[in-house]
């Protein structure tokens, strides 16, 4: 679901990136806590309910590797997983706390906002964010402050709209044009717009293969 293409052995290198053990490190609550910086990150970041947990699991072929929640905001540490050893691409997936949910207590979201800002701008072995955004509502203000803040801070960051299928054809291809436009207006942000939907399996070979790209590079 991407206009991105990928050779045979690209989405081969992804797919097993992804097919041997994904396992829960830990979770962290404060950067002295965070796992040594000795291998590449590939960090998930989106607001509070925009099918974060889902695609995760969708892209691992677990059923609940990352926790899903009808709370949006419950996500609340850096909760990180070792993946790629089999096949020889060791790594971590950092699953980040959801933003943009107002009836988290204030102070809690302060401090959620600040440990994840630092990590974003400090981590020397984080290689790219996937950017999750809801297709049917496409980037909101919230979604923005967070790009900018990734541009200012020089961080490699991809968008990945989910809940694809949610929508006919015609608003698909409506979206993922206007996403695609706004991506080059921020300059951290990689130009290609990857396209999913969790439920359907859709791009997910595609965003694995970049996934596996980013790794190795």
């Amino acid at each position: 679901m991407s206009d991105a293409p990928y050779s045979a052995d690209q989405l081969n290198r992804g797919r097993l990136l992804f097919a041997g053990p994904v396992d829960f490190i830990k979770g962290a609550v404060s950067l002295d806590t965070l796992p040594p910086s000795d291998r590449p990150e590939l960090a998930f970041a989106g607001r509070s309910n925009v099918g974060k947990s889902s695609l995760i699991n969708a892209l691992t072929g677990r059923k609940s590797l990352a926790r899903t929640s009808n709370t949006p905001g419950r996500t609340q540490e850096l909760n990180y997983f070792e993946m790629g050893r089999e096949a020889g691409q060791l790594s971590y997936l950092v699953d980040l706390p959801g933003y943009g949910y107002a009836k988290i207590e204030r102070k809690k979201v302060e401090a959620w906002t600040r440990l994840v800002k630092t990590y974003l701008r400090g981590r020397p072995s984080l290689r790219r964010v996937m950017l999750l955004i809801d297709s049917r509502h496409g980037l909101k203000e919230n979604d923005r402050e967070i790009m900018k803040m990734l541009d200012e801070a020089a961080v490699n960051y991809q968008i990945v709209l989910t809940k694809l299928d949610k929508m006919n054809k015609a608003e698909q291809d409506k979206i993922i044009a206007k996403t695609q436009a706004d991506a080059k207006t921020f300059i951290a942000c990689h130009p290609i717009v990857m396209a999913t939907s969790s439920e359907k399996g859709w791009g997910l070979e595609e965003l694995r293969a970049e996934l596996g790209i980013v790794v190795e590079s």
